[in-house]
């Protein structure tokens, strides 16, 4: 066993070999997650809301673990190609983003969206002001049109992840950039390296640094937990796709594969085939994270085929589902749920048949609602028939053609929620510890109720927090404060390990939190940020 190392903000600590470098290249089990199996004797929750998306806060429950499934918004797509240069001459037409990113800057109160206009083209910048209506700017970059970074001769854009970065300490560095470059060797056949870059506005950005080979679709994120830069590097291992995972203090740092890179990500036996394709392969493709509240959120691309290959001879584009994962220590991610969180319609015709990609920053929340913006591939062009080859530049083939930006939507914190029927059911927390003294939930009990109670380590009811004294909440509502009537709140017992439980009857609980802004704020992190959040977080107003 490894001698003990940091400690997280959530009392997790992280043995002392950093990142983990046990991870069977070769199972096919489910990777462990070590702080579900061992959890911390007392749980500190003074970071943002709580998630039941797994069972790391619940000692028991009688309760039912629901998945929330994502629905596509109804102004989808919301970004289709347009330009000359989305168009791609009528190849493979493209308006989405190729991982790039979507985010909320509160400088300017705009939704902004990074995207790749035309397949293997440039980068582009679109805004909105509600995030269902956009538009392409004029920049300077290229006169006339919305790119923020042109097309070079003999290059070909890949992969890209764009961030805004609210806590950097240069300002010409608030955004940062990931991009994966293929180009020509002038005969000698076609290499490809990584580049990064930073800019004050995301729009003019600096020279890249070329990171070590690494492979298409890799991108990056950041943990801001630990304060790390993570890199999500795709490489082949056991002769599948597979990510491997770096981490480093500045965004921009020395590349050194063989010391700072470790196997991550892989695909596992729980993964479900396409029933329309039983035999191949299933893959993981991509992972993108982000902080969400108290934990890191992941979006898993699942790959279930066809290969390159029979999508080029059939003229279809790839089918690729969209998964959700869970870490509290930023590498172990649990996956307790295998359908897809956006699935691939596999309909001719629609604009998100095939080939879903998440986006940097994976979702925002605005106001009561996580928005996730995707990429989907309808897999039509214009010009080209279906195993007909295009001109200017890389794999113009209609099984990369027709790409669009759709955003679906979700309930706060409605990744999964604890169910209860008419007969009722109680969850009890393990202990707690926390500094704030006002209780909130995000609960749906319109036609039931949710009673708490706060009971100290050895069992005993806290003395006027008792769930007869508790006022019953029969509420639609993602934040909603618990009061008792006996007037007492969690003051006397701050700093001091607790436990909580709730009675729900006829409802879904989703989250709770202790805080002292009386409006509920969480203080924690908000993904891509939203309208009314401070730097990306959940902070009092």
């Amino acid at each position: 066993m490894n001698a003990s190392g940091e400690t997280l903000y959530n009392g997790i600590v992280l043995p002392e070999v950093w990142p983990p470098r046990d991870v069977d290249e070769e199972g096919t089990a489910p990777l462990p997650v070590p702080y579900l199996d061992d959890p911390p004797a007392v749980i500190c929750i003074d970071l943002g809301r709580q998630l039941f998306v797994d069972d790391f806060l619940i000692a028991s429950t009688s309760l039912t673990r629901v998945f929330g499934e994502a629905k596509i918004h109804e102004a989808s797509p919301v970004l289709s190609p347009e330009t000359d240069e989305e168009m791609d001459n009528g190849y493979c037409p493209m308006a989405a983003p190729f991982n790039d990113g979507a985010w909320y800057d509160p400088e300017d109160g705009l939704f902004k969206l990074w995207y790749m206009p035309g397949w293997f083209h440039s980068t582009a910048l679109a805004i909105s002001r509600d995030g269902i209506h956009w538009e392409r700017p004029d920049f300077d970059v290229v006169r006339g049109t919305n790119l923020v970074w042109p097309n070079r001769d003999g290059y070909d854009r890949d992969g890209c992840l764009v961030w805004l970065d609210h806590d950097a300490e240069r300002p010409e560095e608030r955004f940062k950039m990931f991009q994966y470059y293929r180009y020509d060797t002038g005969g000698n056949g076609t290499a490809s390296e990584g580049w990064l870059h930073t800019s004050p506005d995301g729009i003019h950005w600096s020279d890249p640094l070329v990171t070590t080979p690494v492979g298409d679709n890799t991108s990056f994120f950041y943990n801001p937990f630990r304060k790390k830069w993570c890199m999500s590097i795709r490489r082949q291992s056991a002769n599948l796709r597979a990510r491997f995972y770096r981490e480093c203090d500045d965004f921009l740092p020395t590349w050194d594969r063989d010391r700072d890179e470790v196997l991550w990500q892989r695909i596992d036996n729980l993964a479900l085939p396409d029933p329309a394709l039983p035999d191949h392969r299933v893959a993981l493709y991509d992972v993108n994270a982000t902080p969400y509240e108290s934990l890191m959120l992941g979006l898993f691309a699942i790959f279930r085929g066809p290969e390159n290959d029979i999508c080029a001879e059939r003229g279809v584009p790839k089918t690729m589902d969209l998964e959700l994962g869970y870490s509290r220590d930023g590498f172990h991610f649990s996956r307790p749920n295998r359908t897809p969180f956006l699935a691939s319609s596999r309909r001719i015709g629609d604009w998100n048949r095939a080939y879903l990609h998440a986006v940097g920053g994976v979702c925002l929340v605005v106001v009561d609602e996580v928005w996730i913006y995707f990429t989907g591939f309808s897999g039509q062009s214009p010009k080209l028939g279906k195993t007909d080859v295009g001109a200017s530049g890389r794999s113009r083939r209609v099984m990369y053609a027709g790409a669009s930006t759709g955003l679906a939507t979700i309930r706060r914190d409605g990744f999964a929620s604890m169910d209860a029927g008419a007969d009722g059911g109680v969850l009890t927390t393990r202990p707690v510890v926390f500094k704030g003294h006002r209780l909130f939930v995000n609960v749906e009990t319109p036609r039931g109720e949710l009673r708490v109670e706060v009971l100290e380590e050895n069992g005993r009811t806290v003395e006027g927090l008792s769930a007869d004294q508790c006022v019953p909440l029969c509420v639609d509502r993602t934040r909603c404060e618990v009061l008792w009537a006996s007037g007492k709140n969690l003051s006397s017992i701050a700093g001091r390990p607790v436990v909580f439980r709730f009675y729900l009857r006829s409802g879904r609980l989703f989250s709770f939190w202790v805080t002292d802004d009386p409006n509920g704020a969480s203080s924690g992190y908000l993904a891509a940020g939203g309208p009314g959040c401070t730097k990306g977080r959940d902070l009092p107003g």
